[in-house]
């Protein structure tokens, strides 16, 4: 009866866990609790040093024909690369503040030349001369004199419109006298580096310091940045959405889950502004959700096709889709970015130039992001990178040198797949748990109700069909009477045949005084035998 008692509390137990567990969506709140940044949860330690393979891949253009063009020709550009740089990235220096909303940190990062994956680092370049372009360019704001003051400077150093370098050399610094002035004099706010590199300021540990938002206060800008050196805006830019830094760092991104939101967005500091990403199909990567984002083809460029890039229009240049300006961030060098090979750029561009074909599959930037942990599951930032060349007629060496978008390089940033260890993680949250815990809800649901019906049906049975206790107690006195009328009969047999032996003796013996008495037992005989008789009649 205990027994059957403890069964029936464990299966009301079992079933009440079931029906809670099936009822609220507790494995959500365990993801998201453990999603957010804190010390030594696992999203803490995939944030601070991811352990991806992150790669960066430069493709430069060597200008095949230079004094053709100065002659008058469309420049012929040739794609040399890729030159494959793995990138070790980790966060150094942080510091969660007191409330807990948000956490600030450095970036250290360390380029590695991946010979396997390139082509030779040291392979010669022919590329516009990018120190000298940029100070002809700013030469007709400075006047006739001042023009014709840098044109006899320039000359008698032997400066020139293109020039001749490795390919490493263009990434990651090469001696120039220009620079090296500009270093020396230019106020601290606008001081280039000492040497001339397109991606110098990407190595090692960032000076910048920034803070993000750790989803403790809300999800629905996780993993965005919150401040850039203390500012909570870009200051190269006057007025919104420009001088917004809302956007992802790359690590991690609001999940689309609980946001539902059609936009997330990316920062790089190189690029000077907040890239928009829109959400185009949901799909799966290695068996795991993922939702795709890409880069609107009105990102760029001028506010007749997108009005938020009004604030990014400047009296320097008219603006021109697919191109943007990013020269406040390049110490005042007039580069301008846009979609490698001018993907989805004004068909004019593309046409100023021979050797380009921009392809969606190689060169438009996009993201996989895993909609209810909102980690890239893959991801690649495209940039080009052009030098707009104004003329300066004043200044000898550059005189032929026209009014031209010029494209320089384009790279590759970001991952294409992530390590074993991370993607058995995100495999067992978003894909085994949600399956596993419902069927495991259910079967406590079935095998809680099963032990309850079972132990109360088998309960009943014994109630219900069971004998009265009184009868019971009557069916034993009977048993006990039934065996004791056997032993009184046998014992009453045996007592008849012993009379009668005896009988037998005395009829025949020579004891002729006894045969009265025997004549005398024999007729008492039939009186014995009916007592006997009526007797067992009784008991049975």
């Amino acid at each position: 009866m205990l027994f059957r008692l403890a069964v029936i509390i464990i299966g009301i137990i079992t079933l009440i866990l079931g029906i809670v567990l099936s009822s609220i969506p507790w494995l959500d709140y365990f993801i998201l609790k453990n999603l957010r940044l804190w010390n030594d949860t696992l999203s803490y330690h995939y944030w601070q040093r991811p352990g991806v393979i992150r790669l960066t891949k430069l493709y430069i253009y060597n200008v095949t024909n230079p004094d053709g063009f100065l002659n008058g020709e469309k420049p012929k550009l040739q794609e040399v690369g890729p030159f494959v740089y793995r990138e070790d990235m980790q966060k150094v220096n942080v510091k969660f503040h007191e409330n807990n909303f948000t956490v600030s940190y450095q970036h250290k990062k360390i380029l590695q030349f991946v010979p396997e994956l390139s082509i030779d680092k040291d392979t010669p370049i022919v590329t516009p001369n990018i120190p000298l372009l940029t100070l002809t360019s700013l030469s007709p704001k400075l006047g006739y004199l001042l023009s014709k003051t840098i044109s006899v400077v320039i000359t008698a150093a032997k400066f020139k419109p293109f020039i001749n370098v490795t390919a490493e050399q263009l990434a990651f610094g090469y001696d120039d006298a220009l620079v090296s002035l500009a270093h020396r004099f230019y106020p601290k706010h606008m001081r280039p580096m000492e040497k001339m590199g397109l991606l110098l300021g990407r190595n090692g540990t960032l000076t910048e310091v920034s803070s993000v938002k750790t989803g403790m206060e809300s999800m629905e800008q996780f993993g965005y940045i919150d401040s850039l050196n203390g500012l909570d805006h870009l200051p190269h830019w006057g007025e919104e959405p420009c001088t917004s830094i809302a956007g992802s760092e790359g690590s991690f991104f609001p999940p689309r889950d609980l946001t539902k939101s059609e936009m997330v967005h990316i920062y790089d500091k190189d690029l000077c502004r907040i890239i928009p990403l829109k959400y185009v199909e949901s799909l799966e990567k290695d068996g795991i959700a993922a939702d795709l984002f890409r880069l609107p083809n009105n990102s760029y460029g001028d506010s007749a096709h997108n009005p938020e890039n009004k604030c990014y229009d400047s009296n320097d240049y008219e603006a021109v889709q697919g191109l943007q300006n990013i020269s406040p961030c390049q110490y005042g060098a007039p580069v301008y970015i846009s979609n490698p090979h001018f993907f989805e750029s004004h068909p004019d561009l593309l046409n100023s130039v021979e050797g380009l074909k921009p392809e969606r599959e190689k060169h438009e930037t996009y993201f996989k992001i895993q909609p209810k942990l909102g980690v890239p599951l893959e991801g690649k930032v495209r940039i080009q990178l052009n030098l707009k060349v104004t003329r300066a007629k004043d200044v000898y060496p550059v005189r032929d040198f026209r009014d031209f978008v010029f494209p320089v390089m384009w790279l590759e940033e970001g991952i294409s797949e992530l390590t074993p260890a991370i993607k058995r993680w995100i495999y067992l949250g978003t894909v085994i748990a949600p399956n596993a815990v419902p069927i495991g809800s259910y079967l406590m649901i079935i095998g809680g109700a099963f032990a309850i019906v079972f132990s109360l049906v088998r309960t009943y049975q014994n109630f219900v069909f069971a004998r009265d206790p009184t009868l019971e107690i009557l069916e034993m006195g009977r048993r006990s009477l039934r065996r004791g009328s056997s032993f009184i009969a046998h014992q009453q047999h045996r007592l008849l045949v012993h009379h009668r032996d005896s009988y037998s003796l005395l009829r025949h013996g020579p004891m002729a005084t006894c045969l009265g008495e025997t004549q005398q037992e024999e007729d008492a005989q039939p009186i014995i035998d009916g007592s006997l008789n009526s007797q067992l009649g009784v008991i049975v």
